[in-house]
């Protein structure tokens, strides 16, 4: 049996919390599920808070919210009081460096128009994965968000093909029911 399921969610905190929930709602069909820490409530923080979730003294936590993608990972975002950029901003930094949404092929074309329409910036066109993605009909694009964090868009829809070592399959969330 295996110790874990999946990947629950990702955390990211930003610097406008309202900026960033426009984005993944408009560019990516993203949808609140709750607010956890609203602005109107007294910020989140002190000593206990800072210990427990490793924070620099003084740290506030301002706005907090859980938002789904189809039937992926959710995204828990965070805004705090004096956020500033100091994590990945591309590939080649430490630390976790993009998120990345599994598109179907043929919405593609029109997820890649709807990120550029809520604010993203694309680094490149689109184009094909790299080995073990690279099947019929596969495309990849790599979009900054407006606050610099990197979201990929990929489609790979002749699946995937492995080594003959791997352990493994990789998971591709499965089509949404709407």
């Amino acid at each position: 049996m295996a110790i874990t399921r999946g990947i629950n969610h990702i955390g990211l905190t930003v610097p406008d919390m309202e900026e960033a929930t426009r984005f993944f709602k408009e560019g990516l069909d993203g949808k609140i599920a709750y607010d956890s820490q609203t602005k109107t409530e007294e910020p989140r923080g002190g000593r206990h808070v800072e210990h427990i979730l490793g924070l620099e003294r003084g740290a506030q936590i301002i706005h907090k919210r859980m938002m789904v993608f189809g039937n992926g990972p959710n995204i828990e975002m965070f805004e705090f009081e004096d956020a500033r950029q100091r994590g990945a901003e591309s590939l080649q930094d430490v630390g976790f460096t993009h998120i990345s949404f599994y598109v179907e092929a043929e919405d593609f074309d029109d997820a890649f128009k709807r990120i550029q329409e809520a604010g993203g910036t694309p680094l490149s066109d689109p184009h094909s994965n790299t080995r073990y993605e690279d099947t019929e009909g596969n495309q990849t694009v790599y979009v900054k968000a407006p606050w610099g964090s990197l979201i990929e868009l990929q489609t790979v829809p002749n699946g995937f093909y492995y080594p003959e070592d791997s352990e493994a399959t990789l998971f591709t969330p499965q089509p949404t029911k709407d």
